[in-house]
């Protein structure tokens, strides 16, 4: 934490800076509460009686409007809260809108993000403190800028136009900065879907893109469910084209290492419908010597064939976890799988919160083979385009017990 005298100084410095760029002469010193209701073209905020420690137990709303037309753009000049991987205790989040919005960021600890732009002209800004150890709490300054005039130090916003492009802040000059948030929230009529094609891509390279990343959703939310794809390293994504009409776009950077950074393009483009009834996912086989109809691939029995041994080198992946999340979606069931060990990784995309990491798989027959929630398995299978793993009747699945640690480390070391 930092010495008191030395905040107190360097606020009374930036409120006179501030004022100064206005043409205003510095005031007394403000005093900040717990929330409150602004307006107008720049104000500042600040955690209740900044520079001293925030009080425990508190739960701080700011709701800040600007002229219609513009959007906000926030500053955090100062933040020190309880510090945390994952933000759990002391926190400050903020939010596209008043009431039910996008949540853009949440911040703790020392970590000062980049400037965060909401695709409005509101934005909400929430603190929340628990019992235990405090800080400083933070100051923060807002103002309103032109939807598509905000310059190269920040990024986001609202994109409703047929086409348009989104790239990352200093893009072509120089690395994008450390610290950055950014989301683009894309919306189509409703009769159309989005296409987001990527022209240029570089963003620090992790094998798990914990660091740097972009992110793709359907919908206008951040939801694991409806990730398309978490992206890093040196190659540009696939085409991406949205399920619907609204698609979100989120790039994070940490506070280490940058890169070049992106552009990306996008179009609007008309949902196509089927002409003709679907066939259901059918098994790869060769071209029939009969007209026997072919057996759709959820027809078939549930059976496990071979062993781990056999399984282990014609799978993509492989890992021992703990299935987490189970959702249904059509005629498969979608699972987040906390991850035990990984034996084998390939292409599967895996996300790390600390030190829990965890993956996606997409079990294409919801009961074949089965798996529970709650429970531990040693699962086997093939990776998507988008980093998913994939099951099907004939993937390997099994429960995993301790006594199989012993089998997978020694497949492990060995060459397929």
């Amino acid at each position: 934490m930092r010495d008191a005298s030395c905040i107190r100084s360097w606020l009374w410095l930036l409120l006179a800076a501030s004022a100064q760029v206005s043409g205003q002469q510095p005031q007394e010193r403000p005093v900040f509460t717990c929330g409150g209701i602004l307006s107008g073209e720049s104000g500042l905020i600040g955690s209740e009686g900044f520079p001293g420690v925030y009080p425990p137990n508190s739960k701080c709303t700011w709701k800040i409007t600007v002229p219609e037309g513009k959007v906000v753009v926030l500053y955090f000049r100062f933040l020190d809260l309880e510090s945390d991987n994952l933000c759990r205790y002391d926190f400050v989040d903020v939010y596209n809108g008043h009431t039910n919005g996008q949540r853009i960021g949440r911040f703790c600890g020392t970590f000062r993000p980049g400037a965060l732009v909401s695709n409005s002209n509101k934005m909400l800004v929430q603190m929340i403190s628990d019992a235990n150890t405090a800080g400083n709490g933070f100051i923060a300054m807002f103002s309103a800028a032109e939807p598509n005039e905000r310059g190269d130090q920040y990024c986001g916003g609202r994109l409703q136009r047929p086409t348009g492009s989104f790239k990352t802040p200093n893009w072509p000059d120089r690395d994008y900065p450390v610290g950055v948030t950014c989301l683009w929230h894309i919306i189509a009529p409703k009769n159309q879907v989005i296409e987001v094609k990527f022209e240029k891509f570089d963003v620090e390279q992790d094998n798990y893109c914990r660091y740097d990343y972009v992110a793709v959703f359907n919908g206008g939310e951040i939801n694991d469910a409806k990730r398309i794809g978490k992206y890093c390293g040196d190659r540009p994504p696939a085409p991406i084209v949205s399920e619907r009409n609204e698609l979100l776009i989120q790039f994070l950077s940490d506070l280490s290492l940058t890169a070049d950074g992106f552009i990306g393009h996008y179009k609007f483009r008309p949902k196509k419908l089927p002409t003709t009834t679907v066939l259901p996912i059918t098994t790869t086989s060769p071209a029939p010597t009969s007209s026997r109809p072919t057996v759709a691939l959820c027809q078939q029995k549930c059976r496990r064939i071979g062993t781990l041994e056999s399984n282990y080198c014609s799978s993509n992946f492989v890992l021992a976890g703990t299935v987490i999340t189970t959702m249904t979606k059509g005629g498969s069931l979608l699972a987040t799988v906390s991850i035990i060990n990984v034996y084998k990784e390939g292409n599967l995309a895996i996300q790390q919160a600390g030190k829990n990491m965890s993956t996606k798989i997409t079990v294409v027959c919801k009961q074949c083979p089965l798996i529970r929630r709650g429970l531990n398995y040693i699962i086997m299978g093939q990776v998507d385009e988008d980093g998913r793993g994939k099951i099907t009747p004939n993937s390997f699945i099994m429960n995993f017990k301790m006594k199989n640690q012993k089998i997978l480390n020694a497949l492990k070391n060995k060459r397929c």
